[in-house]
């Protein structure tokens, strides 16, 4: 690598890297795909959902301030507790997480911007145009009011006949989508496009916590998105998945949703642990104690939160021996989480800490969180549990762990990282009284719940009687409330102060070692660092003179367009030059699709949604058809991107980053279905007979052969992928999609055929979601097979423009892969 010094820029080279970087202003800023921007608003709309859900649980505390009170009626109470609950579990604390890491990882990576920045701005545009109208329906009384948890059989159609619960059923269904969409955004931006030299072990304990997060994103949402699926479906078309009469369990919707709600737990907590690990060493200037141990812990806290679904499940009815082996897994989770707290306190001890606003909010975290973790192991002790099980013992704990585990940090972190906006810090002086506003606070508001929790005070009570004993707690944690906000609001007016100030240089202000200080423009850096270190800015500190002359990686526009380099997983070395997609509608689009089309069927104006259905479909192929090309230049293969070092630009098969996010995309589509196959698997177990009377399967020459013309059509793709001639390729497009046709037509036929009315049991209810699970899947093939057809007939399905074709190969076989797995289910439950 050479020295600024000793090989000049050209002239005009950073005037034309800014120029095709540009945000967009005025009213094409809503255009913009920029990670850095679309960060800074996705923070900006959870920070707004955080004080919304704020508002809900003060008018919460305002109610059972006093006992007898008439404030809120007990339909609006239900209402009030549902809609905070919701709000800040689905639209704060997983967008928050996501959109800090949105905003952060590319600086902190070395990167120009993540792979995908259109897949981000819809996730952004989908979870904010979706979560505004959601919010809204408590000004419309439509509202959900079972809780944020929604156990049937309350929420069935028996019980909560209106729409109240639709809304929250089709609403959060499509929030998750968006978040999972971020997720397959962090995974791969993770991997593949640190900067060169970034190996994983000199990779930010950040970036570590947002991948070990958005795996288990990917692993954990698949499950509520089955079961508000399957619950839609009861209430929408009376599949009896949740009623026992008809053999189904209401168990089962606890099942799902914990599998996703506690390992959330963790997906809210360890990004916050990531960014204390961040914060701590420069802000006592030194370096983290035990990064490989943290990373290690990181991971571990990942895999264990898996087995402690169950947690929340001890006074349902399970085994002794089932409760017994998830206590277990509850206490041992206990072990990673604490040696990440020892590395936090020996850091602290290493160095020399300094009293300011993010130092403050991080040691206000170790002590919350530590409290909230030792009533997590009260509670995991099964007498204690079925005891405190659903009192207020489990609010104050619940709170302790998310306010602990994520508020504070996020806070500091807000005071450390603000200066990258636009170069100020906040006030210090303001930030004492912020702090402490929110540390009284926030004990006083929810230490007192763990003694009414103990002299029996129930949750989700919208009132109590005088002589219960509750009053002074009650009175206590309203008032503490009260204090809690009174903090966050001086914290808006300090920020909103600060960001009115004029943009400036921010410098280095804490004296930190990681790249996201370096000065960043819309193009991010001048060009991208050379890593050696895990704290390159103490190791090297010319570099930032050095990046910023240009004498790193990248210092232009290689294409004339939006560039940044590919890196190999493991050890950061530059593989090609991927070209970026620039400024567009279509995400904006096809995420106002997207969120009109959940949102209206829950109105049931169902013409209108499908219409919005139709339009997010289009523009999701319209961005995929600008997209799937390489930089309009095709013959340029390859671009110099530093002194003596050539790429090529873009890449295909197994090199290329689409082709892994596909399989990620396909890990969460199969996760999806391994939740229905659960859903069969638990139904067909409850049965004394399988079929249950009155039930018969189709023959099973029917299944098979089902399942031979989908192969076909797969090794028709196959066939296609290998041909240069388009005009086999669109024969072979042809013939794979009437195979897929007559197959999915052939099995769904067959059920058909034998009466399956998925009304009359639990279990022809779970069979017939598997196969409209499959039906769903032939529609999005036929779609694909005409859109690839028609990239064929224009000439732009080449064996270098091919990245949509080996994608939807994937796709194919995996559709197939699950046409088998269907077969099988049935018949090994029903044999």
């Amino acid at each position: 690598m050479t020295t600024p010094s000793s090989l000049p820029r050209p002239d005009g080279e950073l005037e034309e890297l800014a120029r095709v970087w540009r945000t967009p202003r005025g009213w094409r800023f809503l255009t913009t795909v920029n990670n850095s921007t679309i960060g800074l608003l996705y923070i900006g709309t959870a920070l707004l959902f955080f004080v919304l859900a704020g508002i809900l649980g003060l008018l919460i505390r305002v109610q059972l301030a006093v006992p007898d009170n008439g404030f809120l009626s007990a339909g609006v109470y239900n209402q009030v507790f549902t809609m905070h609950g919701t709000v800040m579990m689905f639209l704060f604390a997983i967008p928050i997480v996501e959109a800090i890491s949105v905003f952060l990882l590319p600086a902190m990576l070395g990167a120009r911007d993540l792979p995908f920045p259109r897949l981000s701005a819809y996730a952004y545009w989908a979870y904010a145009a979706g979560g505004i109208g959601f919010f809204l329906s408590i000004f419309a009384g439509l509202a959900p009011d079972g809780g944020w948890f929604m156990y049937p059989p309350l929420t069935g159609k028996e019980h909560s006949p209106g729409i109240n619960a639709d809304f929250w059923l089709l609403g959060i269904g499509f929030i998750e989508i968006s978040a999972i969409a971020g997720a397959i955004e962090l995974i791969v931006g993770i991997l593949f496009t640190r900067a060169p030299g970034m190996t994983l072990s000199r990779m930010p304990v950040y970036a570590w916590a947002m991948l070990v997060i958005a795996l288990m994103i990917v692993f954990a949402f698949p499950a509520i998105i089955a079961g508000t699926t399957l619950l839609e479906l009861e209430r929408a078309y009376d599949w009896p998945f949740f009623i026992p009469a008809r053999g189904g369990d209401p168990v089962l919707w606890q099942h799902l949703f914990w599998f996703f709600g506690h390992p959330e737990v963790y997906i809210i907590f360890l990004p916050a642990a990531g960014m204390v690990s961040m914060m701590l060493p420069a802000l006592v200037g030194a370096r983290l104690v035990g990064y490989r141990a943290v990373v290690i812990a990181l991971g571990a806290v990942g895999v264990i939160s898996f087995a402690l679904w169950a947690h929340h499940m001890f006074t349902a009815g399970l085994s002794l021996w089932s409760s017994t082996l998830v206590s277990a897994a509850s206490m041992i989770v206990a072990i990673p989480t604490a040696l990440q707290v020892f590395a936090w306190i020996a850091t602290l001890w290493r160095g020399r800490a300094r009293l300011n606003a993010p130092t403050l909010f991080v040691l206000g975290f170790l002590f919350i969180f530590v409290l909230g973790g030792l009533t997590g192991v009260m509670v995991a002790v099964l007498p204690f549990d079925w005891q405190a099980h659903d009192s207020y013992f489990i609010v104050a704990h619940l709170h302790y762990v998310l306010i602990g585990g994520l508020v504070f940090p996020m806070f500091g972190a807000l005071y450390y990282w603000l200066p990258l906006v636009n170069g100020h810090r906040l006030s210090e002086a303001l930030a004492r009284w912020v702090f402490g506003l929110m540390f009284i606070g926030m004990n006083l508001a929810f230490f007192p719940m763990h003694i009414s929790g103990l002299l029996g005070m129930p949750r989700r009570v919208y009132t109590y009687a005088p002589e219960m004993g509750w009053n002074a707690f009650n009175l206590a944690s309203s008032i503490g409330a009260l204090i809690f906000a009174l903090g966050v609001l001086l914290f808006i007016c300090d920020a909103a102060r600060t960001l009115r100030r004029p943009q400036r240089d921010h410098g280095n202000p804490w004296q930190a070692g990681t790249l996201e200080w370096i000065p960043a423009e819309d193009h991010a850096t001048r060009s991208i660092p050379d890593v050696r270190s895990l704290e390159p800015l103490w190791d090297n500190p010319r570099l930032v003179e050095e990046v910023h002359a240009g004498a790193h990686w990248l210092p232009g526009t290689a294409t004339g367009r939006r560039e940044t380099i590919v890196t190999s997983p493991v050890r950061a070395r530059p593989l090609y030059l991927q070209v970026l997609p620039g400024d567009s509608w279509w995400p904006l689009a096809a995420a106002l699709g997207t969120a009109g089309f959940f949102l209206l069927l829950t109105v049931q104006l169902t013409v209108i949604a499908w219409v919005c259905g139709m339009i997010a479909i289009a523009s999701v192929l319209a961005w995929m058809w600008q997209s799937d090309s390489l930089p309009g230049l095709p013959e340029m293969r390859s671009a110099q991107v530093a002194d003596g070092v050539t790429l090529l630009v873009g890449a295909t098969g197994l090199a290329s980053h689409s082709l892994w996010a596909t399989v990620i995309m396909l890990v969460v589509d199969g996760t999806v279905f391994a939740s229905f196959v659960f859903t069969h698997i638990h139904t067909a177990m409850r049965l004394d007979i399988c079929p249950p009377p009155g039930a018969a399967l189709p023959a099973a020459g029917w299944s098979w052969s089902a399942c031979g013309l989908l192969l076909a059509g797969s090794l028709l793709m196959a066939w296609a992928r290998r041909q240069a001639a388009h005009g086999r390729q669109r024969l072979a497009f042809l013939l794979a999609l009437c195979c897929m046709l007559a197959g999915v037509a052939l099995d769904i036929g067959s059920w058909i055929a034998t009466r399956l009315d998925p009304a009359s049991t639990a279990w022809a209810a779970s069979v017939a979601v598997m196969l409209s699970y499959q039906g769903l899947h032939a529609v999005l093939l036929a779609i694909l097979a005409a859109y690839l057809w028609m990239r064929s007939w224009c000439g732009r399905l080449t064996a270098v423009n091919r990245a949509t074709l080996d994608n939807c190969t994937l796709i194919w076989h995996y559709t197939t892969l699950q046409a088998w797995c269907l077969a099988a289910a049935i018949r090994i439950t029903a044999g």
